[in-house]
């Protein structure tokens, strides 16, 4: 059992920022950030497409269990981490060095 305060906790600080690549980009990223947590601090807020129109799209409730694509094969916005795809963006921890690319 840790001896870590809630009042530890809540000063608590992230870890120095590590690089990643989005689509071939550097970008940095903090300890225990997701993938989409990432790209939202790099402006990015959309990395795909709906099949039906085109709108744009990126997390829509993020917490793993998105209704925005139902009908569609992939039911959640997806990504493909260090060649795994249909990685969850909203799930999924980034790590120093991680290749993420959209799909």
């Amino acid at each position: 059992m840790s001896s870590r305060s809630p009042q530890d906790l809540a000063d608590g600080r992230p870890g120095p920022a590590f690089t990643v690549t989005l689509d071939g980009r550097e970008i940095e990223a903090l300890p225990g950030r997701t993938v989409a947590a990432a790209l939202w601090s790099e402006g990015v807020t959309s990395w795909r497409a709906t099949r039906v129109g085109g709108a744009p799209r990126g997390v829509f409730r993020g917490i793993g269990i998105c209704y925005d694509c139902p009908v569609t094969v992939t039911v959640t916005v997806t990504v493909t981490v260090n060649d795994r795809p249909n990685q969850r963006a909203c799930l999924v921890p980034l790590h120093p060095g991680d290749a993420t690319r959209t799909q």
